[in-house]
C-alpha cells in the first residue's frame, strides 16, 4: 500500500470482510501507513506465530477476535477479544495464535519523542 499522507484522514471500511482469517496462515493489511503512525490489521489461522522480535515504534496491540499469547520482555499475555496491550519501543515480544485470531496494532513513530 502506498503511504497515507499524514494531512490525510482514511477510513478503514470493510476489513473484515477483505482480510478473512486463513488456515496455517498469517496475513494484513495496512489501511493507514504515514510518518507518525502505521494501523495493521493481522489474521492468524490457529497455531501460527511470529518469533521473537521488536519494533523501535511505540505499539498498541488489540485483540479483535481469538485467543492469543503475547509475550512481552518475557511475560505471557494471554488475550481475549477487547484485550490491548502497550509494547514500550524496542520491546521484545512474540505471538501465538491458540485460536483463530484478528489483531490490530497501532506502531508511533516515537522517535520525535524519544529525542525531547
Amino acid at each position: 500500500m502506498a503511504k497515507t499522507p499524514f494531512t490525510q484522514s482514511v477510513a478503514a471500511t470493510g476489513l473484515v470482510a477483505s482480510l478473512p482469517i486463513t488456515p496455517d496462515a498469517t496475513t494484513s493489511k495496512v489501511p493507514v501507513d504515514n510518518e507518525i503512525l502505521q494501523l495493521t490489521v493481522l489474521t492468524f489461522g490457529a497455531g501460527q506465530s511470529l518469533s521473537t522480535h521488536a519494533s523501535p515504534k511505540a505499539v498498541v496491540a488489540t485483540l479483535l477476535e481469538g485467543e492469543m499469547s503475547f509475550p512481552v520482555d518475557g511475560e505471557d499475555n494471554r488475550m481475549v477479544p477487547g484485550d490491548s496491550l502497550y509494547l514500550a519501543p524496542n520491546a521484545p515480544h512474540s505471538v501465538e495464535a491458540l485460536t483463530d485470531c484478528r489483531l490490530q496494532l497501532v506502531m508511533v513513530n516515537a522517535k520525535p519523542w524519544s529525542q525531547a
